[in-house]
């Protein structure tokens, strides 16, 4: 089979590794893909959300399936229109994928069904919002609707940052027209949980649970980012948080997308708080989470290429989905002054890799024959083990043997796991 993956990040090339390992994949393009990936595939360029350069591609190598990987081509109706012209692919519809590409609609979708969430209010008008932001108790949440590159949910402790917050969304703009609805929600504690899911919009299976890091740096400090690392499985989702969320979170979700008229067919991502009532979606996201998917992958033993073509042909509960009981760890190594300003260019250094190590490569760049930086995240290295401990000292171990200028990285990635599971005890 000849498959096309959009996209061009870590999440990307850790799909792709795992589809290399299926040997009817005999040929993979990505688009744009980096210069990482282009070890692994065949890169073409362009953009992840150009949708008639994804069009014209799958034309032009005669391709079999398509694997859309990230959120805005999937919001952006990327699926439909490749479908429309005959090729089958991994990944929600435009209308489904609304679940991720509006928050309003979420957590309306939420209130009708009945799926445990934080109480929330929805805005159009600023002064109502900051009216809102004004009575509510403290610390409150502000979501911009849209899509925001994972940067547009603020935690505000003070009423004055939840004012700024409203301000900066819906009348600085500051992330275009995703900000032109605000969600002002309920704050929530207790652990966050990823869950990743296959659904063919009927049948849900859950991926193995994972633990993301969020601030750049240690201890939780720092500016949010797109992610410094994951451990998985999250010691803190048992079988019996698993067995709650599958009854009152996950087969609900899919039944009421499939209900309104929008069934999901693809990758949904649950992001979890298990408060103390109880688990409570967070987030939906309508694709593999990064770099949750870099942990995540490595532990499935089952085909993902079977798996996906399951998904889209409407037989996930005929097909087996099998996760490893152990454990992964990824460290991302990213470019000093990231999630803000940073360098590029700088030459990167790889290592031979053991069984059981990847390194996943998100921002690069090959030129005359050397890889350089190119991101702000340039890579994530994973490695898996028998137990968490040591799935980390290995994924450090890896980490400490790849180098480029400027180059740092959160040195706690999993402690709090590891904390979780030393109570347990």
């Amino acid at each position: 089979m000849k498959i096309l993956v959009v996209g061009g990040g870590g999440r990307e090339h850790a799909i792709i590794k795992k589809l290399k390992e299926d040997k009817r994949a005999e040929e993979i393009y990505a688009l744009p893909g980096n210069g990482g990936i282009a070890a692994d595939a065949v890169c073409l360029g362009s953009s992840a959300t150009d949708i008639p350069a994804a069009v014209a591609a799958a034309r032009r190598y005669a391709v079999d399936f398509v694997v859309v990987a990230p959120d805005d081509p999937l919001v952006l109706g990327m699926v439909d229109a490749l479908e429309a012209e005959g090729f089958p692919c991994f990944g929600p519809g435009k209308d489904a994928a609304v679940i991720e590409g509006s928050k309003a609609f979420s957590k309306d979708l939420m209130k009708k069904y009945g799926i445990p969430t934080a109480a929330y209010e929805t805005f159009t008008d600023m002064d109502e919002a900051l009216a809102c932001v004004d009575a509510c108790p403290l610390p409150v949440v502000v979501k911009a609707d849209g899509l925001a590159l994972g940067k547009g949910v603020l935690i505000c402790e003070t009423r004055e940052a939840a004012r700024e917050a409203v301000r900066s969304m819906m009348g600085d703009r500051m992330f275009g027209d995703s900000g032109s609805t605000v969600v002002i929600e309920e704050f929530l504690t207790g652990p966050e949980v990823s869950v990743l899911s296959f659904t063919d919009g009927e049948t849900v299976v859950p991926m193995a649970s994972s633990m993301d890091h969020k601030r750049a740096l240690d201890n939780d400090q720092g500016l949010n980012t797109g992610g410094m690392g994951t451990v998985a499985p999250n010691p803190f989702y048992t079988e019996e948080i698993a067995a709650v969320c599958m009854e009152k979170i996950f087969l609900p979700t899919i039944r009421a997308m499939k209900a309104e008229g929008r069934p999901f067919r693809g990758c949904l991502y649950f992001g979890l708080m298990l408060t103390p009532n109880g688990p409570r979606v967070i987030e939906y996201n309508c694709r593999f989470g990064d770099p949750e998917t870099q942990v995540v992958l490595p532990l499935l033993e089952s085909s993902l290429l079977e798996v996906m073509l399951a998904v889209r042909e409407g037989r996930l509960a005929d097909t087996e989905v099998k996760f490893s009981g152990k454990s992964a760890c990824c460290v991302v190594l990213a470019s000093a002054g990231y999630p803000r300003k940073y360098e590029k260019g700088f030459p990167i250094a790889l290592p031979e890799t053991a069984a059981d190590e990847h390194i996943y490569i998100a921002g690069a760049v090959e030129k005359d024959g050397k890889l350089l930086t190119n991101g702000g995240r340039v890579l994530g290295a994973a490695a898996v083990a028998e137990t968490l401990p040591a799935a980390i000292d290995r994924a450090y171990a890896l980490a400490d043997r790849i180098h480029f200028d400027n180059a740092f990285c959160r040195r706690d990635i999993g402690r709090r796991a590891l904390e979780a599971l030393e109570e347990k005890k």
